[in-house]
């Protein structure tokens, strides 16, 4: 790495549970020089704008999030031990620490839906794609004969796993009861389980 990109990699990591906490609209200018020791004109030499800074943040709290996630996931032998990461983890994601404020995924969707166009594009890909690794998910499971219930629709079956649990975390951080987290994601285990 050159020294440019190690500056830019050390806003980025500094940055990224700062986004993720107070939002794209919530987060200042003075926020991400306190937080790097930067003057602005370092920041603004290493990224266009805030914009930039924020989707770069976002990515890399994303990342670290399905890093852990994989990792759990090939452990596992059976596709619905792999399904069952999700609830597994998530029931418990406060103890994670993947990143300060929580779901990167739901923090950034519910700031910019209406008011930031590029972070909600970048939402949607990460949606589309733990969609698309449900599905394949699911589906290896009906190949392999593990997953034997009648009439499973894969893509209805895992948007309704993404949208229990961004709901679930939701709940949780709204009402500052865990509980829920835990009792909504044992809702979504009963859904893997009753696949098979």
């Amino acid at each position: 790495m050159s020294k440019a990109e190690r500056t830019r990699q050390f806003i980025i990591e500094k940055t990224a549970p700062i986004f993720n906490t107070k939002g794209y609209s919530g987060t200042s200018m003075s926020d991400i020089m306190e937080a790097t020791g930067l003057s602005k004109g370092s920041i603004y030499g290493n990224f266009e704008n805030k914009d930039e800074v924020a989707i770069a943040a976002f990515r890399f709290n994303i990342k670290k999030l399905i890093a852990i996630f994989d990792t759990e996931i090939d452990k596992q032998k059976t596709f619905k031990d792999k399904l069952l990461v999700y609830p597994r983890l998530y029931s418990d994601y406060y103890n994670l620490r993947v990143t300060a404020g929580g779901c990167p995924i739901i923090n950034t969707a519910t700031e910019a839906d209406d008011t930031h166009p590029v972070l909600k594009n970048k939402v949607e890909r990460t949606i589309l794609a733990w969609k698309d690794k449900l599905i394949a998910l699911i589906e290896g499971g009906i190949t392999s004969g593990e997953f034997k219930a009648k009439n499973i629709n894969p893509e209805r079956t895992a948007l309704s796993i993404i949208a229990t649990i961004e709901g679930a975390i939701m709940i949780a951080k709204v009402t500052g009861n865990l509980s829920h987290l835990s009792s909504i994601m044992a809702a979504v285990s009963k859904t893997i389980e009753d696949l098979a």
